[in-house]
């Protein structure tokens, strides 16, 4: 199965665009199979078809499940004096994500969620709170607040961490008997990470990727049971040093690794060589370079969840056009623009895990000698500066907190072992990754789930 994604910066045909900007998805499909099979077509863009293919299968299939008339009801039932021409206005500001499905608007899967939990003025009006999820917030500022207090106090600070992941196929999907790989994310050793051991598993584990691999997994391969989850329990230690990043050490020879570009995420497009140009000016020192970079990110793009990022062609322009996104479109977009100005950047993911939340998070590094590889999480620092938080909008730009789980340290990169079908998720590896012989799962296909068992703090 093709998994390369370098060919997505190669242009649809145009007949191909018209049917799926139009959403007839069953007509671009034909297209593409024509295109395939009766004409001779350069292999770039019989690369580039192959994969939109499966782009079109997961646009089409369930990430925008709502028409027009199913979101205003889900509005209106649950946003106290909700009024249509409030979802139009929403709709027509990009704040509620919508693309054609057969020439009519649809809504995409998440954006409900999206709108009352990024919103606060929406927030207000729901007419039934959820009190758990207003507490988990409180407390979620309570602890990075704490955390920041007490990295500038010690200087640095070290846990011991113990997480359970599990991923199953709903049962709908099960085809019990038949042979099963399964993918499930642990901790990648770094310099944040040591110590790294599997404590259970269920089935036995068929292989255990290289603490080096760029996205680590351990691997199960079995005949599938009836109603079997998949399960990994492991720890680790993880460490973070404080440091207040200074303009005037920045050392006169800066390292040239990490500057190139990925096609088809981290490119340097005309829009963002622009983009760069106007907040760069004439500074060339590295450390206010990239603190012009997370400002412009923090302040300036809204949080929003975004479809699979599979789906989206190139994720930092469309950060940089849209003005939206989540944690890793806004990580891709930093990231870029720092290679962009020769400061050399990286992708880091896996989870963020507290008592009262665990979940997929993504975020940066970015390198200034004499420091090192330090930190910059855009969307932590992004919620901090609307929060009025300033304390802890600065401290992103340079640091961590130690609620971390880093399973990746680079996008569009193979497992080991490498998996057949296309991955649930192709750029990225957090939730894990389940497939049959002749065909692999999409998300809405499995049911996963991450659970924090203990963190304590340790001497180091």
């Amino acid at each position: 199965m093709y998994q390369d994604l370098s060919f997505m910066k190669i242009p649809l045909p145009e007949d191909v665009l018209k049917l799926k900007n139009y959403g007839d998805y069953a007509g671009a499909q034909k297209m593409i199979r024509y295109f395939l099979e009766h004409k001779e077509i350069p292999k770039a863009l019989r690369k580039r078809l192959e994969i939109e293919q499966e782009i079109i299968g997961v646009m089409g299939a369930d990430e925008y499940p709502y028409t027009y008339a199913e979101a205003l009801e889900m509005m209106t039932s649950h946003l106290r004096d909700f009024k249509e021409e409030e979802l139009q206005y929403l709709k027509e500001i990009g704040a509620a994500d919508w693309i054609y499905i057969d020439g009519e608007v649809h809504f995409q899967r998440l954006f409900y969620d999206n709108l009352t939990q990024t919103r606060p003025d929406l927030a207000a009006r729901v007419i039934v709170q959820n009190e758990e999820l207003e507490k988990e917030n409180a407390m979620k500022q309570k602890l990075l607040n704490g955390n920041v207090h007490y990295m500038k106090e010690h200087g640095g600070r070290t846990v011991h961490t113990r997480i359970r992941a599990t991923i199953k196929a709903k049962k709908e999907f099960e085809e019990v008997g038949r042979k099963v790989s399964v993918h499930l994310p642990i901790p990648k050793v770094y310099e944040q990470v040591s110590n790294v051991q599997i404590h259970a598993a269920n089935p036995e584990i068929t292989f255990i990727a290289p603490e080096d691999a760029a996205q680590r997994t351990v691997y199960f391969e079995t005949e599938l049971q009836p109603n079997q989850e998949f399960m990994v329990e492991y720890s680790f230690d993880y460490h973070i040093n404080y440091v207040e990043l200074d303009p005037k050490r920045v050392a006169g020879e800066q390292p040239d690794f990490c500057l190139e570009e990925q096609s088809p995420h981290i490119m340097f497009t005309p829009y963002l060589r622009e983009l760069r140009d106007e907040l760069a000016g004439d500074e060339t020192n590295p450390v206010i370079l990239a603190r012009r970079f997370y400002d412009f990110v923090t302040t300036k793009v809204m949080y929003s969840f975004v479809r699979e990022y599979f789906t989206i062609e190139c994720i930092p322009e469309y950060c940089a056009v849209n003005l939206k996104g989540d944690c890793g479109v806004q990580a891709l977009l930093f990231i870029t623009l720092c290679r962009m100005s020769g400061i050399p950047a990286r992708w880091q993911s896996g989870l963020y895990a507290t008592d009262y939340y665990t979940g997929c998070h993504d975020w940066a590094q970015f390198y200034v000698a004499p420091y090192g590889w330090v930190f910059a999480d855009l969307s932590f620092g992004g919620s901090a500066w609307r929060a009025g938080e300033i304390e802890r909008w600065n401290y992103y730009f340079g640091n961590l907190d130690v609620f971390r789980m880093p399973a990746n340290s680079e996008i569009q990169k193979a497992f080991v072992p490498e998996k057949k079908w296309l991955r649930i998720d192709p750029i990225d590896n957090q939730r894990g990754e389940f497939e049959y012989e002749d065909h692999g799962l999409r998300f809405s296909q499995v049911e996963v789930s991450q659970k924090l068992i203990s963190m304590e703090d340790i001497e180091k």
